[in-house]
């Protein structure tokens, strides 16, 4: 039996508990510790205020707190200064922001390389620009267990590259990407890095000086933070690249009817009045984090995966996509539907997650058209799993 020691810190747990429901789909979005909730009613009922913008008490509060976050995330992502870390109100908006900022870069037969298993918000947003610059979009491929084949990319990162774009780790596969040795390659040819790392920083502490990247984006729901709230860490050199592109208040230093100057990063790009309150949940989920015991959770979490990959492959049709090595498992039955064993999982307590996950080029290049996801966090435990396992079981006798 492993039982989880932080079960308790997420309330929502227990009334999913009282309710008959396991949840196995953290991937999409993770329930929240206490630590946040308190934040967030904190902030709301000591009197919420606009950040940067006056002088009275409350709004000097909350820029306290709001810069207090974006100092936190500095320091959880080893980022060199505080100016490096921009907010945003998703890991979508941030990798768009990258798409719009660096256009001026691109020009007509340039190169932008992605990876074939990326989630479509680090797809789309490079597939427009190479569309709109006449620029060309290379896939990198994959090997048989589901990482980035460096030997054939090696190849296809050339002198016209000017932007690398890959994911951390896999939000279908479960598989942790090369980086180390994959960012090199692009960054011998000049071109700029980008890591979208929405699941690998919920698993593993990330040091963005380490992997060297120029910019990395991560997610605060799937961080146990709340919704509408991205990061961007920008290298403060490769944050001097790029090119405004929403406009408003608080990022404009001089406007003028016929003519404006704006400010540097980070509050040059984020105009308008940013997620406050999220942002200062986000902080206090940074602290919680911070206070646990690292190393006994990254254990917990390897032996709870351990036994889900384990669990499904001793069962006859199942098919594991990949070699997952982190955090979840996606799957399929030979002759039963996805969406269907979704739905008699549902039926008896199980939320899990069916279909492409965002990742439709993935699901082609895999010969799939759609898949069950299972995924972890920290506050699962066996029991979850037990009741998975007989759920899965009882509904494949149904269907086959």
């Amino acid at each position: 039996m492993l039982s989880s020691p932080w079960r308790s810190d997420f309330p929502a747990l227990a009334v999913m508990e009282a309710q008959g429901e396991v949840y196995l789909d953290s991937a999409a979005t993770a329930q929240k510790p206490q630590a946040l909730i308190s934040a967030l009613t904190g902030y709301y009922t000591s009197g919420a205020a606009n950040v940067h913008r006056a002088q009275h008490a409350s709004a000097e509060r909350a820029t306290r707190a709001f810069e207090g976050t974006r100092t936190k995330l500095a320091s959880w992502l080893n980022a060199t200064e505080p100016t490096e870390i921009i907010f945003t109100r998703g890991a979508t908006e941030a990798l768009n922001l990258l798409a719009y900022g660096l256009e001026a870069h691109i020009d007509a037969g340039d190169e932008i390389a992605i990876t074939a298993l990326e989630h479509h918000a680090n797809l789309l947003p490079w597939q427009q620009l190479a569309q709109r610059r006449n620029a060309r979009l290379v896939v990198l491929p994959l090997d048989k267990a589901g990482h980035i084949d460096l030997d054939a990319a090696m190849p296809l990162i050339g002198p016209r590259t000017r932007v690398l774009a890959a994911s951390q780790l896999s939000n279908v596969l479960g598989t942790q990407q090369p980086l180390h040795r994959l960012l090199p390659l692009a960054k011998a040819q000049g071109a700029l890095t980008v890591v979208d790392g929405a699941q690998g920083i919920v698993h593993q502490r990330t040091d963005v000086r380490s992997l060297g990247c120029d910019f990395y984006v991560l997610s605060s729901h799937k961080l146990y933070g709340p919704e509408g709230v991205g990061v961007l860490y920008g290298r403060r050199e490769a944050l001097a690249r790029l090119r405004h592109w929403q406009f408003g208040g608080e990022m404009v230093q001089v406007a003028e009817f016929q003519h404006a100057q704006f400010r540097p990063a980070p509050l040059g790009f984020e105009a308008g009045t940013p997620p406050i309150a999220g942002v200062i949940g986000l902080g206090a989920v940074l602290d919680y984090l911070g206070g646990l015991d690292q190393a006994a959770l990254a254990a917990h979490e390897h032996r709870l995966h351990r036994m889900l990959v384990d669990g499904l492959a001793m069962r006859d049709g199942i098919r594991l996509l990949g070699r997952p090595d982190c955090a979840l498992a996606s799957f399929t039955v030979e002759g039963v539907h996805p969406a269907d064993l979704s739905h008699l999982l549902t039926e008896q307590g199980v939320a899990v997650r069916s279909g492409t996950h965002c990742a439709m080029p993935l699901m082609g290049y895999l010969g799939v058209s759609g898949a069950i996801r299972a995924s972890l966090a920290f506050y699962n435990d066996s029991a979850d799993l037990e009741v998975f396992f007989c759920a899965l079981d009882r509904a494949l006798e149904l269907l086959r």
